[in-house]
């Protein structure tokens, strides 16, 4: 199943690569990935979509993005985006 994550995270150099890397360990891939600043620069938002197994595996990757110190917020927006469908 497709899940779609949308994080805002301090605009720093690396934090692109330390998140990706987190999918990577996980064995995960990433189908679709945005990124762009929003109105303050030092804060951009991503939107991740990637394609699991299982729900727990998605559980796993937000508690290890979370835990990331330039991670602010993260949301799992797949159900918003299954609506507009």
């Amino acid at each position: 199943m497709k899940r779609t994550l949308s994080l805002l995270v301090n605009n720093q150099l690396g934090v692109l690569n330390r998140l990706t890397n987190l999918f990577l360990k996980k064995g995960l891939n990433i189908e679709s990935l945005a990124v762009a600043p929003v109105n303050e620069t030092s804060i951009s938002l991503m939107t991740i979509v990637v394609n699991v197994v299982e729900e727990r595996e998605v559980e796993k990757i937000k508690l290890q993005l979370d835990k990331q110190i330039d991670v602010i917020q993260i949301t799992d927006i797949s159900e918003q985006i299954a609506m507009t469908n």
